[in-house]
């Protein structure tokens, strides 16, 4: 294996979590080191913003380390003031100094401070990059969005954010202040073939040793899975078969805890790209067919030469498809880096930052539970997501168990130790973890729902019926569980937030979605089930309204809470749209609700059959959709009705009316690559879509 020399900085800065008596930034480091952070107040010396003043803010450092591995070090970098709290509606400015061994460097130093330099991190002609506290009593505006895949089509949508930015990083009031990043960060189930080999490189060098995979099942040590392991296109029969997992693109999917961090490097540092590029490690399809890196299910012999032959064509051409899409991701993402070092930035998981499909239903959470090697997995992508998004969101939501249980299980990864003692502990933390929900500290306040791990399920029978043929089959889930709507709202009310105020909720997936397809799904496609197609995993049926008590239970929570406007920042589902409703309950109390849908940063998804079916239910409806109010109701059994508009229909839970917004030409629905930035004042609410 070739010798991959790594940067200093792996992945960062990030400004995370900001509040006026703290901030906190997140960095990761291939060297250890000791990071202390300054701070400036940053002001005009004139009216024409051409120069500024730095006056350094008193402020102290408490940074905490984890070393994930041999070379992977991540820092959590906590800045307190000293006297009297961070200044809100200014422009903060910051440096970070590194120390080790008497050595002593800064972004400076490190030319992250200078213009001329492609890893530049500041905007203008400020000295520092920067980020705003916001008070309350100016707009806010939000970046939000979903679904970045490096090899996606297109170009990748959230680069258009730094170019915002750019454009109005010394106006206080136009400035984006915050980012919300709503799942599927990395795609860990659907994997490039040219980054295989990147990605088995990366993460033996972070981590410094194999995982031992082959105590999990003894079947991954046989031939011919233990190959396939570490080859491009190589483990479908494995995630499949051994992990348990329903994926649609199993061939590549991650497994150990280092090629999920490599993955998250390669989504945020060019410097990475860079590195693999000058050392070579980043081969032709022709090289590694040579090296043998590539798993062919039909053998080079006389008697499958014919389906050998085809299927290398069409590896090749799959290979090649994706190259280019690498190639045009590598393009702007030194943009994205300097984005996220600006802007104070909130993330949630979805499915694909673990695996497609995670927890979709009873059968699906039971299965892979079953199986160490899909458990192991999951654990794995779990750690990854706390280190590199989780931990920045709400760090005293970790306590010192949780981190103590991390930091041991990688001590005993990196000394080639990963199953033995500590193991069992860290597998079981993870898997019973239940506070990945968190408040944001924003304007007006985000609460971050779990959709994934705080799900409750319908485990008796449903009725389906297909021509003549009648099957009982398992419901949809509740995205989230009673237990669940308690904690969150112990967590929303110890943020401070006041009933009577707005209220951001953020949903990886959208609580009102677009109702003419999930409409076409459930009416056309759920009932292939009945004949044994699975159509939970291939469809992934987990909007809220497809569990009537679940989708009650959102209404009511937040109805509970009474904001003064309620606003839903979703994403997920691969197109942007937007939904005003006026919820009803049966008591006359009333809830208003204002959805805005931004998904895919990178990964436009509506072609080939599926797109173009999708495209022209949306064709044949969208034109009434756009033009008139849906009225629906909620029945005592949680059965969701629609009706003609001002009809009675009693009793009821709840009834609703709704219609969906002109967003993108006349359209209410755009499936291109793009963003949202919503721009909240006490006043108004104004989104724009950004493609």
């Amino acid at each position: 294996m070739r010798k991959l020399e790594l940067p200093f900085i792996l992945a960062g800065p990030i400004v995370r979590r900001v509040e006026c008596d703290r901030v906190f930034l997140w960095v990761a480091t291939s060297r250890k080191t000791e990071i202390e952070a300054s701070l400036y107040l940053i002001q005009p010396e004139s009216q024409s913003n051409s120069s500024y003043e730095y006056q350094m803010i008193a402020a102290k450092t408490e940074t905490t380390s984890i070393r994930a591995g041999k070379r992977l070090y991540i820092h959590l970098i906590k800045i307190v003031p000293v006297d009297v709290p961070f200044p809100v509606d200014s422009l903060i400015g910051y440096n970070l100094h590194f120390s080790h061994n008497l050595q002593s460097e800064d972004l400076e130093s490190l030319h992250y401070l200078t213009s001329t330099h492609p890893g530049c991190l500041v905007y203008g002609n400020l000295k520092y990059p920067s980020f705003v506290i916001k008070s309350g009593n100016t707009q806010s505006n939000i970046i939000y969005g979903s679904c970045r895949k490096p090899h996606g089509e297109e170009q990748d949508a959230l680069a258009l954010a730094d170019r915002i930015l750019e454009k109005e990083y010394n106006n206080i009031n136009k400035r984006p202040d915050s980012l919300f990043l709503m799942g599927d960060q990395i795609y860990a189930d659907d994997v490039a073939d040219p980054i295989i080999l990147p990605l088995s490189t990366l993460s033996r060098r972070l981590i410094g040793s194999k995982e031992s995979l082959f105590t999990l099942d003894s079947r991954l040590s046989q031939e011919p899975n233990s190959a396939a392991l570490t080859k491009i296109s190589g483990r479908q029969f494995i995630i499949e078969k051994i992990a348990q997992f329903t994926t649609s693109h199993p061939e590549n999917h991650l497994i150990e805890l280092g090629e999920y961090a490599a993955m998250y490097l390669l989504a945020w540092n060019p410097e990475i790209w860079a590195a693999l590029q000058t050392q070579h490690l980043l081969p032709s399809f022709e090289e590694a067919e040579k090296a043998n890196m590539i798993h062919y299910t039909f053998p080079n012999n006389c008697r499958y030469k014919k389906e050998h032959k085809k299927e290398r064509e069409k590896l090749k051409e799959r290979f090649l498809d994706q190259q280019e899409a690498l190639i045009s991701f590598q393009d702007t993402l030194w943009r994205v880096r300097r984005l996220l070092a600006n802007l104070p930035t909130y993330m949630i998981f979805d499915d694909h930052d673990i695996t497609d499909d995670w927890n979709l239903s009873a059968e699906w959470k039971m299965n892979v539970n079953s199986a160490p090697l899909g458990k192991h997995i999951i654990a794995n992508g779990l750690t990854a997501y706390w280190l590199f998004q989780g931990w920045g969101n709400d760090p005293d939501a970790f306590d010192d168990v949780f981190i103590k249980n991390m930091v041991s299980y990688s001590k005993s990864l990196r000394k080639g130790n990963s199953l033995q003692q500590p193991y069992q502990q860290w597998l079981e933390t993870l898997w019973n973890y239940k506070s990945w929900h968190y408040t944001a500290p924003t304007y007006p306040i985000a609460v971050f729902l779990d959709t994934r791990t705080m799900r409750d399920y319908d485990t008796n029978p449903k009725p389906i019926k297909f021509g003549s043929i009648i099957k009982e089959t398992e419901g949809c889930p509740q995205l989230v569980s009673q237990e669940g709507w308690s904690d969150i709202t112990l967590k929303l009310h110890a943020s401070g937030w006041k009933n009577g105020t707005p209220l951001i909720v953020v949903s990886a997936t959208p609580v009102y979605g677009m109702g003419l397809i999930e409409s076409f799904l459930h009416d056309y496609v759920y009932p292939f089930q009945v004949i044994g197609v699975k159509v939970q995993t291939s469809f992934d049926f987990e909007a809220w309204k497809y569990n009537g008590k679940g989708f009650t239970e959102f209404l009511t929570q937040t109805s509970n809470w009474n904001p003064s406007h309620l606003i839903i920042l979703s994403g997920d589902v691969h197109y942007a749209s937007a939904v005003k409703a006026t919820v009803t309950f049966a008591n006359n109390q009333t809830l208003s609700i204002c959805q805005l849908t931004s998904s895919p940063f990178k990964n436009m998804s509506f072609s080939g059959v599926w797109g173009l079916l999708m495209k022209l239910v949306i064709g044949v409806n969208a034109y009434s959709r756009k033009r008139n109010d849906i009225q629906r109701s909620c029945s005592l059994d949680y059965t969701i009705t629609h009706h003609k508009i001002n009809s009675q229909t009693t009793p009821y839970i709840w009834q609703d009316r709704l219609r969906y917004q002109v967003i993108d030409h006349k359209s209410i629905i755009a499936t291109s690559n793009n963003l949202g930035l919503v721009s909240i004042s006490d006043e108004t609410i104004q989104n724009q879509l950004i493609k």
